[in-house]
Order: C-alpha cells, then sequence, then structure tokens
C-alpha cells in the first residue's frame, strides 16, 4: 500500500492564535477535516491529526488516503512534528507532503502552489525545511497581504482576521481546502493549472 498524503497546516496553537492571519493554514486543515466528518486527535508525534479520504478520483471513486495536521508546536518549532509525522507515515517529503501556510507576499485571499523554493521569511516553514533537510515539498499560499504604513509584520500576523473581512476569508477557506483536495486526487500540477488559470474575460 502507497504511503498517504501528509496535509500540514501551520500555525500556533491554542485559542490566543486561533483567529490570527497566521494561523489561515490551520484552519484550512479545520475546513478539511469538518468536510470528512473527521475529528483531529493527538498524535504521539505532538500534532493533531486525522486519517481521511480526500477529494474525488476521476470515475467517482473517493480519493486517496491523507493525513491531515496540525502541529502541537508553536510555529517555529512545526518542523519536528512535520518529520515525526513523514517518518510514522512513510511520506517522502519531496512526493506527497504538502504544507499550507499564510503568505506576505501574496495579496489577502490569493491562492498559489508551488513546491519547492525559499521560506521567504516564514519561520514555520523554515523549522520544516530544516528539519526535513529540503526545501522540495509542495506548498499551499494562502495570501494576507503586506501589512499597512510601517506596521511590523510579525505583529500584522499575529493579529485576528478583522470583521470586516470574515466572510472573504470564509470563501478563500473553501476554495484552499478545494484545491488541497485537487491535489491529493488529481496531483500538483494538474491543480496549479486549474488554480492559476486567468480569470476568462467576461462576454461582451
Amino acid at each position: 500500500m502507497s504511503a498517504p498524503w501528509l496535509v500540514v497546516g501551520l500555525g500556533n496553537p491554542g485559542p490566543r492564535y486561533a483567529r490570527n492571519r497566521h494561523n489561515l493554514g490551520r484552519m484550512v486543515v479545520e475546513v478539511l477535516a469538518e468536510r470528512a466528518g473527521a475529528r483531529l486527535s493527538s498524535h504521539r508525534a505532538h500534532a493533531q491529526v486525522a486519517e481521511v479520504r480526500l477529494g474525488v478520483l476521476p470515475g467517482g471513486a473517493p480519493g486517496p488516503r491523507a493525513v491531515l495536521a496540525q502541529p502541537g508546536t508553536l510555529m517555529n518549532g512545526s518542523g519536528g512534528p512535520v518529520k515525526a509525522l513523514a517518518d510514522y507515515y512513510g511520506v517522502e517529503a519531496t512526493d506527497r507532503l504538502l504544507v499550507v501556510h499564510d503568505e506576505l507576499d501574496l495579496s489577502a485571499h490569493v491562492l498559489r502552489l508551488k513546491r519547492g523554493g525559499g521560506e521567504g521569511g516564514h519561520n514555520g516553514l523554515r523549522s520544516v525545511s530544516s528539519a526535513l533537510g529540503t526545501r522540495g515539498y509542495a506548498r499551499l499560499r494562502v495570501g494576507i497581504g503586506r501589512p499597512p504604513g510601517r506596521q511590523d509584520p510579525a505583529d500584522y500576523v499575529l493579529e485576528d482576521v478583522p470583521a470586516r473581512e470574515r466572510q472573504a476569508l470564509a470563501v478563500t477557506l473553501e476554495q484552499a481546502a478545494d484545491a488541497v483536495e485537487q491535489v491529493v486526487a488529481l496531483g500538483l500540477e494538474a491543480t496549479q493549472q486549474r488554480l492559476h488559470a486567468p480569470a476568462a474575460a467576461p462576454e461582451m
């Protein structure tokens, strides 16, 4: 039997951080667990996990096995649990790992998929790359935009998503969950083509 996909949502655990911009990765995993009717529970790898099937295969069959995970550490220590989970489930990081995270360098609510690349100052990604010994894993980047004025990005990411954006955020989280399901069921490249395709111009 092939290894499952490992889908990791980065963030900080606990109610203090639950609605922060920095926790969008964790929020996406929560949406996926709810869709699957699964409950995240404690794992010895110091994480909350749920074993599910994600997406729908061509022909309508249920999608592949996947492990949804939220590291139980603060963001800066995300790598330890991710490495432990990859080892436990036999997941090759450059093949079946997808990390979902907030992204300052994308406008709010924009989604982008990529494999590899740098960490862009994101401490969670830096920790994951260091623990795994590779940057070659897939990432779903959920845009939060840059802070206004001279606000410190470190303060900005730890603010709650403002009330005026929460309706749009709910839509973004559903779209991000769709993208994760498609990556697992159809592959990264096929999902990139769908997600990154320019919107069709309205007919005159």
